[in-house]
């Protein structure tokens, strides 16, 4: 396959240590902005085709976090670059200690299909930040836009130094048995294990950004309006097809019909008539609508549960009063299908998320203190919000990943850097002083006083 060839030139590439240059990395930093800005409406147009979005969706929830973080690598690249100083111990006077950031080299990024130009170029701003070259995969369900990012890279970088391969699961495999010094895969735990085997076979390092069942916690002192309306808006974004989606409902007994109420208000006041709303995006294909279709039990359906499959829409669900026994708890819905559960005890609730552990995301709604306490101390979970949704993930500030089965590392920000980047930690010794202890043969001086540094 051609992308073997170029792959063999991005590392001979990569020797030349062009890469590493500090204004390399700024010059085409700026000009994958550049391109971003004047592909804008391409991009929108096949996010609409590919998955329904809205021009305003695409934006907030896509293109403007990727531009968003190339502004963010502009501004701060100079310091990261730098090699970290940190503290010596006094027994290895006289040296000063760095952490010296040096790229992993040939970055290997298999994309999705659910945001597939955030999650393609977002990688992709992180791996060159850091002086990577690039062989970047996006998925061949979210066919539209995959064809403008390559179009778009293209234009920019030259194939030896970031290249767009497109193709199906079998290019997905063929890419895999190549050798890379970096792998960050984005998409589902089964497809991620796989991954992480045929990585493990050259010890290749790897960023999992997978997924998992993520719970909502409406606890009895909870703001009920505002926590429904968030809900809404964090569930039903890009038709539940997001990794970090609420995804089943936990609500105390005490608050369950208020909840409801307020929770099918808001459905209908953010996607009425979702069936032609074109605001509302519909599912990537087929074999997902089917799939979701099969998870709405027409007699737990407390609100919507209509589906059209000619347009890939299917309504805003929820389904109420459920168990956790029912199809939809079974998996991951990625869809926008909602199961309300209901329970009376905090352990009863932690008991019912234990049974799906390691979500990549959890978010509670409170103003308990101690319940905010209780769960951060109790769940393991990859992030999350108290009382919002899905916002976490949009901070430069903080990594946003998973634990467990949700994931492997975290990226955003600084955090993309330092995710691409290799740390070699240096000690660099004075040459005008030797300490003579360390050296045999020893005596009981020497032992003396290599006791008084080390204790």
């Amino acid at each position: 396959m051609e992308f073997v060839n170029i792959l063999e030139k991005q590392r001979a590439f990569l020797k030349s240590g062009t890469t590493i240059d500090y204004k390399y990395r700024v010059k085409y930093l700026k000009k994958l902005r550049s391109a971003i800005l004047n592909y804008n409406d391409k991009i929108s147009e096949a996010l609409h085709y590919d998955l329904g979005k809205s021009v305003t969706e695409a934006y907030m929830t896509e293109i403007g976090l990727v531009l968003d973080d190339i502004r963010y690598q502009l501004k701060h690249l100079k310091k990261m670059v730098k090699p970290r100083p940190v503290k010596t111990p006094v027994a290895q006077f006289k040296s000063k200690s760095f952490r010296y950031p040096s790229p992993y080299g040939n970055v290997l990024i298999i994309a999705p299909w659910n945001y597939p130009f955030l999650l393609s170029l977002g990688p992709l701003v992180g791996a060159i930040s850091a002086g990577n070259t690039v062989m970047l995969k996006p998925s061949e369900f979210s066919e539209k836009t995959s064809a403008v990012i390559k179009e778009m890279l293209d234009g920019v970088f030259e194939s030896e130094y970031v290249y767009t391969v497109l193709g199906d699961s079998k290019v997905a495999e063929a890419l895999l048995k190549e050798k890379y010094d970096y792998i960050f895969f984005t998409g589902g735990t089964k497809i991620g294990k796989i991954v992480y085997k045929c990585a493990s076979e050259n010890l290749t390092p790897v960023t999992l950004e997978l997924g998992g069942k993520s719970p909502v916690i409406i606890d009895k002192t909870a703001k009920i309006d505002l926590a429904a309306k968030r809900v809404v808006f964090g569930k039903f974004l890009n038709c539940g097809q997001t990794c970090v989606a609420p995804d089943y409902i936990l609500v105390h007994n005490s608050v369950k019909d208020e909840f409801i109420n307020h929770l099918i208000k808001w459905v209908k006041h953010m996607y009425k008539d979702a069936l032609i709303n074109d605001q509302y995006g519909h599912i990537i294909n087929e074999r997902h609508f089917n799939r979701l279709v099969s998870y709405i039990e027409k007699d737990k359906v407390a609100f919507g549960g209509r589906s059209d499959i000619s347009s890939l829409k299917i309504e805003p669900t929820i389904l109420y009063p459920v168990d956790k026994n029912i199809k939809a708890m079974q998996e991951e819905i990625f869809g926008p299908i909602l199961p309300v559960l209901t329970y009376d005890t905090t352990e009863e609730m932690l008991n019912i998320i234990e049974e799906h552990r390691t979500p990549l995301a959890l978010y509670l709604f409170t103003t308990n203190k101690e319940m905010e306490k209780k769960i951060l101390s109790s769940v393991s979970f990859g992030g999350g919000c108290i009382n919002d949704t899905i916002i976490h993930l949009a901070t430069s500030e903080m990594p946003f990943g998973g634990v467990g089965n949700s994931g492997i590392g975290g990226y955003h920000g600084k955090y993309s850097f330092y995710e691409f980047s290799h740390y070699k930690s240096i000690v660099k010794k004075a040459n005008w002083l030797d300490l003579p202890m360390r050296y045999a043969p020893y005596t009981k001086g020497k032992e003396k006083m290599i006791k008084k540094f080390l204790k």
